[in-house]
């Protein structure tokens, strides 16, 4: 049986470890170079009947588990969308974790509610929502989005689907376009509506954004066919490429057919703290809901996710069970926000962005969304001036993708998906930055998205030689 944890080494231990790995990011491969099933075959197939040594559980921790890791942290971090961890997050962290609260009730730890409520507040306020909207933190924009997905259910169902189920009752339609996150997905899934039931919209112009006419032309036909029209998914900065519904034109044809309109910011939502960019979602105030996740692009260490509600009464009379042992007694008018998602328990995680904003300032934050977005845009126009490159989508924010055409983008020499697809994955072998591909119109393109909490301009500088150096290798 080994000692007694001495607590204080190892938290010091760990707190050194993570300042060593954070400022030697920059040397190690952004993602993972093992091989399928080479870290499994490092493990005991079967759990340890004795207590092992610390020093040996952190040595193996380094040896064999970091090896695996894709650094998401890493300036070169190009792909997806970021889930930064700013230095003063991860503290806040800590502190969290040491004190380990299950805050799901304002009684099992009032701190955690009356700041949550406050901080909430404040992004509000940075993302220029008006006053009305009420937050609450998710654990993530998919539960966010399942959340508002069920108001929808319960409001066209007349506050009867929770008892009743849906058997009895007609179809439910919710509508969204094909740019949408595959969140969405899963939240009609889960809700019981089902996948047929999702109406996908076909989209149009720059930003591809959902068809308005062809919007109220699908609700119509719905109703002619004896379905439910139940709510509208809009987003703002889509997964694939960025895509941005014209959140007015939606809200004008929702409230023509008083149907509830959920906003999708996940991404760009951390843009809005700047008021250059709130025109990607103009409208937005119209809406019943907005998510954002501050854990991608503000710096709000996973997971942090800000759902805003313009009626909470509706989410907490779809959410809320009142057993007696979570009853709060002798107060009235407290918040539960247990009762505003799916999970009862609840972690404090309004912590961390009470040290981030005030660490930072909304300047802070400012600044460094802004310089993303000059970098990837200034990366789009060095690619666009080379002769074997193409730009597939213009930046939107600081998310664009390219593809790469050959000996001359016009040529149609080879195939070009086939190319692109053994370019990513050479670029990722190689280490030095992470990207990932996707389709447009069918046709393979890399996505390319600056969003590192840490990334500098020489790292956006560093990509465009990597990329163009290694495209010509394969030439």
């Amino acid at each position: 049986m080994p000692e007694e944890l001495d607590f204080e080494h190892w938290s010091k231990k760990a707190a050194e470890w993570g300042v060593a790995y954070r400022t030697s990011l920059r040397e190690r491969p952004v993602r993972a170079q093992t091989a399928p099933g080479e870290i499994a075959a490092q493990l005991p197939a079967a759990p340890p009947e004795e207590g092992e040594a610390m020093e040996a559980i952190f040595a193996d921790f380094e040896n064999i588990m970091l090896p695996g890791m894709t650094h998401w942290q890493h300036p070169r971090f190009f792909a997806y969308f970021p889930a930064n961890a700013a230095p003063v997050s991860v503290v806040a962290e800590y502190l969290v974790t040491a004190m380990a609260a299950q805050c799901m009730l304002w009684q099992t730890s009032p701190a955690a509610t009356e700041l949550e409520t406050r901080v909430l507040d404040w992004l509000r306020q940075a993302i220029g929502l008006p006053e009305g909207f009420a937050g609450v933190i998710q654990d993530s924009a998919s539960s966010a989005t399942l959340a508002a997905v069920l108001v929808m259910r319960e409001r066209a169902l007349g506050w009867n689907g929770n008892k009743a189920g849906l058997a009895a009752n007609p179809r439910l339609r919710i509508y969204a376009s094909e740019e949408v996150h595959t969140s969405i997905d899963r939240a009609i899934w889960v809700s019981g509506i089902g996948e047929e039931n999702l109406v996908r919209i076909p989209t149009t112009g720059r930003h591809r954004g959902m068809d308005a006419t062809a919007l109220a032309d699908a609700i119509a036909r719905d109703k002619e066919a004896g379905h439910v029209p139940a709510g509208i998914i809009a987003c703002t900065g889509g997964t694939n490429v960025g895509a941005c519904d014209d959140i007015a034109a939606v809200v004008r044809v929702a409230h023509e057919h008083g149907l509830y309109v959920h906003v999708d910011a996940a991404w760009a939502g951390s843009a809005m703290i700047c008021e250059e960019f709130r025109h990607l979602w103009a409208g937005v105030e119209g809406a019943d809901s907005v998510v954002f996740n501050p854990h991608k692009w503000l710096g709000a260490q996973f997971d942090c996710s800000a759902h805003f509600i313009r009626n909470p009464d509706d989410l907490v009379r779809t959410l809320a069970i009142h057993p007696e042992f979570l009853k709060t007694r002798g107060h009235d008018g407290l918040i539960n926000y247990s009762e505003w998602s799916v999970p009862l328990g609840r972690r404090f995680r309004a912590l961390k962005l009470w040290f981030l904003l005030r660490f930072h300032g909304l300047e802070g934050l400012r600044a460094m969304i802004r310089n993303h977005v000059a970098w990837s845009e200034k990366l789009a126009g060095r690619l666009e001036a080379e002769p074997d490159f193409e730009i597939v989508t213009e930046p939107v924010l600081s998310l664009f993708s390219f593809r790469h055409m050959g000996e001359g983008r016009h040529t149609g020499a080879g195939d070009p998906d086939a190319r692109n697809l053994d370019l990513v994955r050479r670029i990722n072998d190689d280490g030095r930055i992470y990207l990932t591909q996707s389709r447009v119109d069918g046709k393979v393109m890399i996505r390319f998205q600056a969003g590192q909490f840490e990334m500098i301009e020489a790292d956006a500088d560093t990509a465009f030689d990597v990329i163009t150096e290694l495209a010509r290798k394969a030439a």
